[in-house]
């Protein structure tokens, strides 16, 4: 009977994870990311958060080019505060072939691939937003740990745009580069 607890759910998780990442061909997305360019260091200035990391500070996402269409991920960030436990999570992206490399699905588990698609980059590669189709969650990035008020509202309307409830939005703290120690 124990086993028939464990079955269900974890059924129900792979089921999940088999659902495809692409997203429909109406849910806006890039047509041409060039991956060398995107990859490095994106600082989350704001974002729809998992339930995991709705209390994220200095959230920073690295991203390097593994072989293949392999994207290894860094995400750090500090628990509650500047000051707060140091965590770290090492998800793994895989680029979809023929989605002009703006569709990735996360490796969070074993089992679990979770949809990412880049839904804007700016033309120098400065800021992002990456969003998901069931729009649920979505992370307004940027090479900076600051940015403009007039470039956040810009961003935030192109969130709004996607179809999100931007009243959901958190804007994640960020410490200037000169006073931070999780670099």
């Amino acid at each position: 009977m124990a086993r028939l607890r464990f079955l269900g759910p974890l059924c129900a998780l792979m089921s999940l994870s088999a659902c495809s990442v692409v997203p429909s061909p109406d849910f806006p997305r890039e047509h041409n990311v060039d991956l060398d360019r995107y990859m490095g260091t994106w600082y989350v200035i704001a974002n729809i958060p998992p339930a995991k990391t709705k209390h994220a500070y200095n959230a920073i996402e690295r991203y390097t080019r593994g072989e293949g269409n392999r994207i290894d991920v860094e995400f750090t960030y500090r628990e509650g505060g500047f000051d707060g436990e140091k965590h770290t999570m090492t998800p793994t992206g895989s680029v979809i072939d023929d989605t002009g490399n703006a569709v990735w699905a996360m490796h969070f588990y074993w089992v679990l691939r979770l949809q990412f698609v880049i839904s804007y980059v700016s033309p120098d590669y400065d800021s992002t937003i990456v969003a998901r189709e069931a729009r649920d969650y979505v992370w307004i990035m940027a090479r900076t740990p600051q940015i403009s008020d007039e470039h956040y509202q810009a961003l935030v309307q192109r969130v709004a745009d996607l179809g999100y409830d931007t009243e959901k939005l958190r804007k994640v703290p960020q410490q200037p580069l000169a006073e931070r120690d999780d670099l």
